[in-house]
């Protein structure tokens, strides 16, 4: 018997592509053990951090960066989770209009100071989103689900 497991789920849109990349990774991390909490980064909260047993973090890239939405996210947890979510399962996605190196880098460095636990690379689509890359996301809800369900991660 498996005990229900809590996936919290911080993203920033602007266009509304990261919203389409957010709906695919719900629909894959849809499982009866799970409870998902889906928070625009402008919302969610230490509460939410310190709840889940795993995050994914989604975000366009601005300027090379992070949007300032999610660095808000960021700002307001850090100390008051800092110690406290050490070794939690993570992963990031990114809706790049470059590269997405920055991005990628700049959330890298703050959760690695949270101590979270990496449990893939980001995924970091440029230029159209097109189906493969909502698979891609889908993959990465399943990934995230079945760990935390069954207790890999």
């Amino acid at each position: 018997m498996h005990t229900s497991k809590n996936l919290l789920i911080v993203h920033h849109t602007q266009s509304g592509d990261t919203k389409k990349m957010t709906d695919a990774i719900i629909r894959g991390s849809e499982h009866k053990n799970l409870n998902i909490r889906s928070l625009s980064a402008l919302k969610a909260n230490s509460n939410d951090l310190l709840w889940s047993d795993g995050v994914l973090f989604g975000t366009p890239e601005n300027f090379g960066y992070m949007s300032g939405a999610m660095k808000f996210f960021f700002d307001e947890i850090y100390y008051e989770c800092l110690e406290k979510v050490s070794g939690k399962p993570y992963s990031v996605y990114i809706k790049a209009g470059n590269d997405g190196n920055g991005a990628k880098n700049s959330i890298e460095k703050i959760v690695s100071g949270l101590g979270l636990k990496k449990i893939q690379e980001p995924i970091i689509i440029s230029g159209v989103l097109c189906e493969s890359a909502l698979i891609e996301c889908e993959e990465l809800g399943k990934l995230m689900a079945i760990g935390l369900t069954e207790s890999i991660f």
